[in-house]
């Protein structure tokens, strides 16, 4: 492990100068740390040249998880810029306006992606296509170019450095930023966590563009002076393999990736592999268990974001299915979002089940200082996160009487059923107990009268079957399942729709309701079993939103 902790990122890019180990890998190419330094070098003295005087120090990125993403973060860094992370799933109005939202000057792409760009205006932004022979040129005579020697201007700890989108359910991504400084402490304080060493071979296949694959695997790996190994894209069938192939012994998850990893068929191999840690958000303390005992890989849920504006910190005494207490030196509480009254603690059974969620369930924020750096040019969103002078994270928790915080969900996937608030997380995490379940997810559909309706999504393992008298009889086993929390509909289909950064695409769910194409079950008023919504049941439910005057509300 490199011993002195280093102010920027700059300073740990120019530390892999003369470092003939591998430092970075992907199927098709393998190059030493002082490789990458030499390379990041050269597209940091490009960059210089590119970018016009007076102009904003940023550029886009529009990559699969290629050798070049990497290389053109330790080139910003290097150069004093600020990488977006542009999302390749975003089509046209909307991809415009990211990039040029963030100002980008330079936008670095493959030809892959070239289609995504056809017919955008995109004045005064020069594209970058790193897989051409034109490209190969432009950059060949920087080769000699050393770490230091090309810069925008100073840098140094308040340098900006990412500018990463949010993903957020309701108007446009925002683009929150995260300096040099925030980046290095990022990764110097996983690094001291997880105790990575110099030997250790970060595997990242989350995609780049989203801050996780960049704060919690790259940066620790860039600290600690280990290797990294790339994945273009994620998958669940070729996991295993590049995990042997690269010698991985550490990733990192969002979302539903492990839900699919779990899904693939079991191997007498399983556990031949030096893989030792996953970390991630979202993995649930069902399929957490299911993975450990399957794969020997412990996997530790953390609590982060982009914005940085909380942090809480796991400590070996951390019970099963909470992140953790509050990090040092923050003063984090679990409030009321609409009166900022701290709620009640948490009462858990002898289960570990939350059995007063009503009371305990609020939104976590944080009262004390946070490096929260906040959005380009989005000063209402800044003020909105910082209202009332405390840090709004937008998450749901709830919190123990010894301190310890559990995840419940974001404040969007909150649902009102009944004058009472549920969370989507918690109801989750007890459908996800279903022998016959792959994956889950809950969201609101609105109710004809007020409120919210309970919807549930369900991805069935292979070789089940829905059964709705079953599933009404596991519902009614679940002793932490609250009167209001039982699904009024479930939509049966083979895998979960997710985003790009494999979360759930919830505001698909939610858009299409149960007027969608998969077949979808309903539990009558008064009964424990669910029946199929054919065209009686569907014409019903039709009929009585259309007497309230909500057929609007159909998702149709």
């Amino acid at each position: 492990m490199r011993n002195a902790e280093a102010d920027t990122v700059a300073e740990l890019v120019q530390r892999q100068w003369g470092d003939h180990r591998v430092g970075l890998r992907d199927h098709g190419l393998s190059l030493s740390h002082h490789q990458v330094a030499a390379g990041a070098a050269a597209r940091a003295a490009l960059l210089v040249d590119l970018v016009p005087r007076g102009a904003e120090p940023h550029l886009g990125v529009l990559l699969d998880n290629t050798p070049e993403f990497p290389l053109w973060l330790s080139a910003a860094a290097l150069a004093g810029a600020a990488v977006a992370g542009i999302n390749p799933t975003r089509r046209g109005p909307e991809l415009t306006r990211d990039i040029l939202h963030t100002d980008c000057r330079v936008l670095v792409t493959e030809r892959s992606r070239l289609p995504l760009l056809d017919g955008l205006e995109l004045p005064g932004t020069r594209v970058l296509v790193t897989d051409t022979d034109a490209y190969a040129e432009l950059l060949a005579p920087y080769a000699a170019a050393e770490p230091g020697e090309a810069t925008l201007g100073p840098v140094g700890p308040g340098s900006r450095m990412l500018l990463y989108f949010t993903s957020g359910s309701t108007g446009a991504p925002k683009a929150a930023i995260c300096s040099q400084g925030r980046l290095a402490a990022a990764g110097a304080s996983l690094v001291a966590h997880f105790g990575v060493r110099e030997d250790d071979v970060h595997y990242i296949c989350m995609p780049m563009f989203h801050g996780n694959a960049v704060i919690a695997d790259w940066a620790p790996a860039l600290s600690a002076g280990a290797g990294v190994a790339l994945r273009r894209r994620f998958s669940a069938s070729g996991f295993l393999d590049d995990v042997r192939d690269f010698g991985a012994t550490y990733f990192t998850y969002v979302g539903r990736a492990v839900q699919y990893l779990l899904a693939t068929p079991e191997r007498d191999d399983d556990r031949e592999h030096g893989l030792r840690l996953g970390f991630g958000t979202e993995a649930g303390a069902v399929d957490a268990a299911r993975f450990e005992a399957r794969f020997g890989v412990r996997l530790v849920e953390g609590y982060g974001s982009s914005e940085g504006g909380a942090a809480i910190q796991r400590t070996p005494d951390t019970p099963a299915g909470a992140i953790g207490r509050a990090g040092p030196g923050d003063d984090l509480a679990v409030v009321d979002p609409e009166t900022g009254k701290e709620r009640a603690a948490a009462v858990l059974d002898e289960d570990g089940r939350l059995v007063n969620g009503t009371d305990a369930i609020g939104e976590l924020v944080n009262r004390g200082p946070n490096p929260f750096e906040g959005y380009w040019r989005h000063p209402e969103a800044d003020a909105a996160r910082t209202r009332g002078g405390w840090y709004w994270t937008g998450d749901l928790f709830f919190r123990d009487a010894e301190g310890f915080l559990y995840f419940a969900g974001r404040t969007d996937d909150r649902l009102r059923v009944d004058s009472e608030n549920l969370a989507a997380a918690v109801i989750e995490n007890i459908l996800a107990r279903w022998e016959d379940a792959a994956a889950v997810a809950v969201y609101a559909i609105p109710d004809p009268a007020a409120g919210d309706q309970v919807m549930a999504a369900v991805a069935l393992r292979d070789g089940a079957s829905f059964d709705g008298v079953r599933f009404g009889e596991f519902l009614t086993a679940q002793p932490d399942l609250g009167t209001k929390m039982a699904p009024r509909f479930v939509r049966v289909l083979r895998e979960l729709p997710v985003t790009a950064t494999n979360k759930i695409h919830r505001v698909g769910l939610r858009r299409e309701g149960f007027g969608c194409g998969d077949p979808v079950w309903w539990r009558p008023v008064g009964s424990s079993a669910y029946r199929l919504l054919g065209r009686e049941g569907l014409a019903s439910l039709e009929a009585e939103y259309a007497e309230r005057g909500r057929e609007d509300l159909l998702g149709r």
